[in-house]
């Protein structure tokens, strides 16, 4: 089973702000997601929260909703244009 879960920074990422949205099988799953995607060059920042099984229509409606990939497949939907890389 996926879950969609949303990450809020301590700090804002020059790149796409205060969070970031990411399906996953679960918390390590999601991880290693960023790891492998958003910060494959650079450390995770700092975490505020996680939220598991996040409801996207409570997220920002003015930029987050319009810049997200749908959030039903495994990989990152928040921000766009972070493909989740093959496994091959």
């Amino acid at each position: 089973m996926l879950h969609r879960f949303w990450f809020k920074f301590a700090r804002p990422h020059s790149s796409f702000g205060f969070g970031c949205g990411v399906t996953a099988y679960n918390y390590e799953d999601a991880i290693s997601i960023l790891k492998k995607t958003l910060f494959s060059h650079e450390a995770i920042p700092e975490m505020r929260e996680v939220i598991k099984d996040v409801d996207v229509r409570c997220l920002d409606q003015k930029h987050v909703i319009p810049n997200m990939e749908p959030p039903v497949w495994r990989g990152v939907w928040y921000p766009k244009g972070y493909s989740f890389p093959s496994d091959r």
